[in-house]
């Protein structure tokens, strides 16, 4: 979008750069005094200092936002900020792209859905929505000496939706899962559609990876002698770089990636299910009021992923085939007791032998039964049946399958946490990695080539920052001087100090040789290895470097991890100069588990008694830092 947008000179391309990378601030000692920061974080307010002083049209947003606090705080608040004004005069003064920007700014975890509506009024609504995979469309395209290769991704099996155009076609077909010793039977199996006219599946290509260049002569060797013209060859297969480049050139390639959303994943059930097979069922009513139930709860297990860790434990593989199971389980339930539904064996089958028998750790076997004892109940077949506290999603009353299509396609483009029984706040950190993860992918997009027509000058950018690290770096301890000082001490904690101190040293001395090394590869004065292009990378996208986080883990973006760093070395030059401190910043150390096990030490060896009978409470205090004046006893 952005790219016709640049061609048609309708997008700015410094707020589009500060779009992608935000306000990076590296040294705060000049930086306005944060007016909240019980609810502006310091992230938050980097970004509004840095959009008043680098954008033009921004310029008074910061004074505004101090001047107006209450209604900020308000828009902040809002669960969809994307959708309201924003306060004061910013809403009509602020084009769509800086609108999207203070959204960037301020609400991280809302940039998605914003892209979302930024692509939809910019380009075409269809842009955002992904279509189902037309298998019809591509067989149409495709001839006898074609191949179709599916690339597969996580909870897709495209065996269903090959069965269903097989019926439609009236053509015979045969498929076969490739593994250890299936070489042979699949060769036969090639060779016999090919005589014969039928269309073969070789299914999991990526675990038979030895036999794939005997395939490829394979293939080759079919299309000399001239196959039937009802025959097609299918194949399946993870991504493996081991592919041979030849078949997957000759091949016709698709994947059909699980889409994202409620309103996506009902819908491609829908689109997949055919009117025979919907319409097979003597208790019409009720199976079409369940298989509506199944859809809903099909895409809710899907979509929980989304969540991350307050979704699932594991990212469980539920796929297609699970879901055709427990529609047929649902029409030979009904039909065969068409009186009395046996509840209890459907949601036990369900929940515990189908879709429960992927589930391995117990807290999601307990979400799993209560989806299904809400969704498969005698409630169920009331009419509108709410699934969700939202009032939006509901079975609608007429049960035709293309009435069911339609109502999906009116569905919400994004659903809220509750669609999903979850928190208001469930989506907050998990939406906050999407957005990372998709601005990462679009710098390096635009750098790709170098930074070449991007308007974006990445060496000048990244030397800058180099200037801004070297001269906030803190200059290393000196060990020497500390040993001295201490040398009569030969406590455990001296040990944990001395440790602490070459770890913080070799870590400062390492990012300053990498930093200056990365300086002379910009001037052109030495080569940049792939070591030096990562870390220019990093820097450029204002994260830390990988290699420079040996000593410690962190998941601070750079801004923050320099004044993270040096209040670390501060702590240790108090506990090296001035003796341990009365207080102390567990975490500002490499090893807590160390420090701790020193301190046991100490105190084990002042009071004569054994360390191992030493332990830890942790009464919880509220006091304040500064009214602490003596050690613990």
């Amino acid at each position: 979008c952005t790219k016709l947008l640049q061609s048609q000179n309708d997008l700015d391309q410094k707020e589009f750069t500060f779009f992608l990378f935000g306000g990076q601030v590296l040294d705060r000692s000049s930086q306005a005094t944060n007016p909240s920061p019980d609810w502006i974080t310091q992230q938050i307010w980097d970004n509004i200092t840095e959009l008043d002083a680098q954008l033009e049209t921004f310029k008074g947003f910061q004074a505004s936002i101090e001047q107006t606090l209450r209604d900020w705080k308000k828009w902040y608040g809002a669960p969809e900020p994307e959708k309201e004004p924003l306060p004061g005069e910013w809403d009509g003064r602020l084009d769509m792209l800086q609108k999207l920007i203070v959204i960037r700014c301020i609400r991280t975890d809302r940039v998605l859905p914003a892209s979302v509506v930024f692509i939809a009024a910019k380009l075409d609504p269809k842009f955002v929505e992904p279509p189902p995979l037309d298998l019809e469309a591509v067989y149409e395209e495709s001839t006898c000496i074609t191949p179709f290769l599916f690339v597969l991704t996580p909870g897709m099996d495209p065996t269903g939706q090959l069965k269903a155009l097989a019926l439609v076609k009236q053509t015979r077909w045969q498929t076969i899962s490739l593994g250890q010793g299936q070489e042979p039977k699949a060769t036969k199996l090639m060779e016999d559609g090919c005589r014969d006219g039928y269309w073969v599946l070789l299914a999991n290509c990526h675990l038979c990876i030895p036999w794939l260049a005997d395939l490829e002569k394979l293939v080759q060797k079919t299309n000399e002698n001239g196959p039937h013209k009802a025959y097609r060859l299918f194949l399946s297969s993870s991504p493996t770089p081991k592919f041979p480049i030849q078949l997957l050139q000759t091949c016709i390639k698709m994947t059909a990636e699980p889409p994202k959303g409620l309103k996506a994943n009902i819908l491609r059930l829908l689109t997949n299910t055919t009117d025979e097979s919907y319409n097979r069922v003597k208790e019409v009513q009720r199976y079409r009021k369940l298989f509506f139930s199944l859809c809903w709860f099909h895409a809710v297990l899907l979509e929980r992923k989304k969540f991350k860790m307050l979704g699932w434990n594991i990212a469980y593989d539920f796929n297609d085939s699970d879901f055709e199971i427990c529609e047929n389980i649902l029409a030979m339930y009904l039909d065969e007791n068409p009186n009395e539904i046996p509840w209890d064996a459907i949601r036990y089958l369900i929940a515990e032998a189908n879709y429960g028998g992927r589930v391995t750790e117990h807290p999601d076997n307990r979400v799993l039964r209560a989806y299904v004892n809400e969704f498969f109940s005698p409630a169920a077949l009331q009419p509108k049946f709410l699934l969700s506290t939202l009032p939006t999603y509901f079975i609608p009353e007429d049960s035709s399958l293309q009435s069911y299509r339609n109502y999906a396609k009116d569905l919400p483009f994004s659903e809220p946490p509750e669609a999903f029984g979850q928190h208001v706040n469930a989506e907050i950190s998990s939406s906050m990695q999407d957005t990372d993860n998709m601005l990462t992918t679009i710098i390096a997009m635009q750098v790709g080539g170098g930074g070449g027509g991007s308007g974006v000058n990445r060496d000048e950018a990244v030397m800058n920052t180099c200037h801004a690290l070297l001269e906030k770096m803190p200059e290393p301890l000196d060990l020497e001087e500390v040993q001295d000082r201490n040398e009569g001490d030969a406590s455990p904690l001296k040990v944990c100090l001395i440790q602490e101190i070459e770890r913080y040293n070799t870590l400062m001395e390492g990012v300053r040789a990498s930093i200056k090394l990365l300086e002379k590869g910009i001037q052109g004065f030495v080569v940049i290895s792939k070591e030096q292009e990562e870390v220019m990378l990093a820097l450029f996208e204002g994260k830390v470097p990988p290699s420079w986080l040996f000593a410690y883990p962190s998941m601070k973006p750079l801004s923050s991890w320099m004044p993270d760093l040096c209040e670390r070395i501060e702590q240790l030059n108090v506990w090296a100069f001035q003796g341990f401190p009365k207080v102390f910043w567990l975490g500002g150390v490499t090893y807590p588990t160390s420090l701790l096990t020193a301190l046991l030490q100490a105190s084990a060896r002042k009071n004569m008694i054994s360390v191992d009978s030493l332990s830890f409470d942790f009464p919880v205090g509220s006091w304040d830092e500064a009214s602490i004046t003596s050690m613990p006893k």
